[in-house]
């Protein structure tokens, strides 16, 4: 694609969400009653709410996010090396403003853009509402009122893969398996998220997960630009 782009200028990330109570139970008339008509158009007529309550993840308004996992490129003896780190824990108010303090301190500058695969429709806008709804001040990368397109410092492979087809959906699992990538979905998936968080209690689990979709959505972009793919040994976690 030769995208006119610094590696180093790219902060990669990927975020799990999930319900934002464990169970429907939990929820208030007033919430279970928004929620119901929320997701009316998306259910199943057969399908109750409370059915369809462990989908609640994927709307700001009803999940929250329990996991930031971000990668980005430094050059080390002439060779990209990879760095890894997660922002993770029931305490969401404090990982988004972890994450705040990454983008103001070392991903402020204008040459600096955010990458994420379907970031555009999910990640980017996730992060933004609940940081609103912490009421924690946008940090410039993600407050995108008032800049044209061409000024929105966001870049999402999803969108470079549609190549303008508006209508074509593409997974991270099947580009990985079309371009030759190794595939991160080697243990759980999306939709088992809310299960390992509120049954097993095991975040490790889901940072894993999450760091390995943030190195698989790097090493989409080194393919779309014919650039070698980082090996085990390029990766390291900070």
């Amino acid at each position: 694609m030769n995208l006119k782009l610094k590696l180093s200028n790219i902060l990669f990330l990927d975020i799990e969400t999930v319900p934002a109570e464990s169970n429907w139970q939990n929820l208030t008339t007033t919430t279970q009653e928004l929620f119901k008509k929320k997701t009316s158009y998306q259910r199943k007529e057969e399908t109750t709410a409370a059915e369809f309550y462990e989908r609640a993840g994927i709307w700001a308004e009803f999940g929250k996010i329990i996991c930031i996992s971000v990668g980005y490129f430094v050059l080390n003896d002439e060779k990209n090396q990879f760095r890894v780190t997660s922002f993770f824990g029931d305490d969401e108010f404090k990982l988004l403003s972890e994450f705040k303090n990454l983008l103001e301190t070392h991903f402020s500058k204008p040459a600096n853009v955010l990458c994420a695969h379907n970031g555009k429709e999910f990640d980017f806008p996730f992060i933004a509402r609940r940081m609103i709804v912490h009421q924690i001040p946008l940090p410039k990368k993600l407050n995108l009122f008032g800049k044209k397109p061409w000024e929105i410092p966001h870049l999402d492979t999803l969108e470079l893969w549609k190549f303008g087809d508006y209508k074509h959906y593409t997974s991270l699992n099947l580009l990985t398996s079309i371009l030759g990538i190794p595939s991160p979905k080697d243990d759980i998936d999306g939709s088992e998220v809310a299960k390992v968080y509120y049954i097993e209690k095991n975040i490790k689990r889901i940072v894993n997960y999450c760091e390995k979709d943030t190195i698989t959505v790097a090493q989409v972009l080194l393919r779309f630009n014919n650039q070698p793919l980082l090996e085990e040994k390029d990766i390291v976690n900070v």
